[in-house]
């Protein structure tokens, strides 16, 4: 995901976000020698998604409950959109940041709306604000809501569990929401589909999203900055994905990163960013013989059937319209779509397993936008490959040496003013 420097003074109308601030933030546990967290002042800018990477115990889980208070400082304080929260309440704190966990932390006696309604409910929102609102995270997630407000947990697959699991973090619409190996609990086909709702969604509300992963395809693919973590939480490098990849800032960061740093390149450029070819479009219950004439007129051999909504089903070829009298209803389960912020990475292993070679691409709310090709996706490659060299970044700040203030910069500045990457 490219990045941006933002401020807090020139806010786009459009980020929800707050910008999150650890200033020589420790936390150290009884009976243990070192510091589970050492002394970490960390930018996290408005708007942006932060990935926080590393081996398993080197503080990176810590550092994220530190955020929320789930877990107490020893030492430093937090800053929240300028907002020292210290001190405040936790509970009030965590009602203004929503909180997500592997296989989505449900509760089991709940159905979905009245898991999703529950912050909402006890901030004292009336029942139609509240049921107003399920409705609409349903529909922001993916799941239509007259089917799936009065399920139980039980009763959802593990995707659904997280698309739910989302919706509920952001029920008070919080301007900030983190994420604990979020997607850690369910198969690589279904992650990649959360990982592609994430994008789109965030791309329409802008939070600032704090990650725990343990996989760097992962940090790469959905983080606009990733921090990599030794023990202690020392950062080892702060920076953008493309930086990292490029110049990793020592053997540690390129062994984690693990082989195959050219092809994660892959991961790096998104479907959104490269020209779509445009598509026939029909309904269900269409004669097929007039679209075969349409399909004639434009030079295409595939049509894409799209719901009321303009939502992908089937993209039949001429053969199949061919054998058919009208355009057949339902969805086709097999059908190879990806989303306008997957990667190439993920849009050329969907085309692989395509007799069409090519994908139907969506975007904001699951609506058909065009198709991508095997052709388009190789250009794409040659030219990020002439363009690999990248370009220098004012990362936000990230250290375990000092303060904010010490480093030069004056207490709640927004993130990426000045600071520089740790390496």
């Amino acid at each position: 995901m490219s990045s941006t420097d933002t401020t807090t003074d020139q806010r786009s109308d459009a980020v929800s976000g707050r910008s999150i601030l650890l200033d020589q933030v420790t936390k150290r546990y009884p009976g243990q020698d070192r510091p589970a967290v050492d002394g970490i002042t960390l930018e996290i800018p408005e708007g942006k998604i932060v990935m926080l990477v590393g081996p398993s115990g080197c503080g990176k889980t810590t550092t994220l409950k530190m955020i929320n208070r789930l877990i107490e400082p020893s030492e430093g304080r937090i800053v929240l959109g300028g907002d020292d929260v210290t001190g405040i309440d936790g509970d009030e704190l965590r009602r203004r940041i929503g909180y997500v966990i592997q296989a989505g932390g449900l509760f089991p006696h709940m159905t979905v709306a009245k898991n999703i309604g529950l912050v909402p409910g006890m901030l004292g929102w009336s029942k139609e604000r509240t049921a107003a609102r399920v409705d609409e995270l349903l529909e922001l997630v993916s799941l239509d809501p007259a089917v799936y407000r009065d399920r139980y947990p039980r009763e959802l697959s593990g995707g659904q569990q997280q698309r739910v699991g989302v919706a509920r973090a952001l029920a008070a619409d919080p301007p900030v929401l983190l994420m604990d190996e979020p997607f850690g609990a369910v198969d690589p086909i279904t992650r990649q589909r959360l990982q592609d709702e994430l994008i789109n969604i965030q791309a329409e509300l802008q939070k600032t999203i704090v990650i725990v992963t343990h996989d760097f395809d992962e940090a790469v693919k959905l983080g606009d900055w990733i921090v990599v973590f030794s023990e202690g939480a020392h950062i080892v490098q702060y920076d953008t994905p493309e930086r990292i990849l490029a110049e990793p800032a020592n053997e540690f960061v390129e062994r984690f990163i693990g082989s195959g740093a050219g092809l994660k390149q892959l991961t790096l450029t998104r479907v959104r960013d490269v020209e779509l070819a445009d598509a026939v479009t029909v309904r269900p219950g269409e004669r097929a013989s007039d679209v075969l004439s349409r399909l004639d007129a434009a030079g295409h051999g595939h049509a894409v059937v799209v719901d009321d909504r303009g939502r992908p089903l089937r993209w039949p070829s001429r053969r199949e319209l061919a054998q058919a009298q009208v355009v057949p209803e339902g969805r086709d389960e097999a059908l190879p779509v990806v989303g306008q912020g997957a990667t190439l990475n993920d849009a050329l292993d969907t085309m692989l397993v395509s007799s069409a070679g090519a994908a139907v691409v969506t975007g904001r709310r699951d609506a058909f936008v065009g198709v991508i090709t095997v052709e388009v996706v190789m250009e794409a490659i040659t030219s990020a490959r002439r363009g690999a060299a990248a370009e220098a970044s004012d990362a936000p700040v990230g250290t375990n040496t000092g303060s904010l203030e010490g480093l030069g910069q004056e207490s709640g500045a927004a993130p990426g003013a000045d600071g520089g990457s740790a390496s």
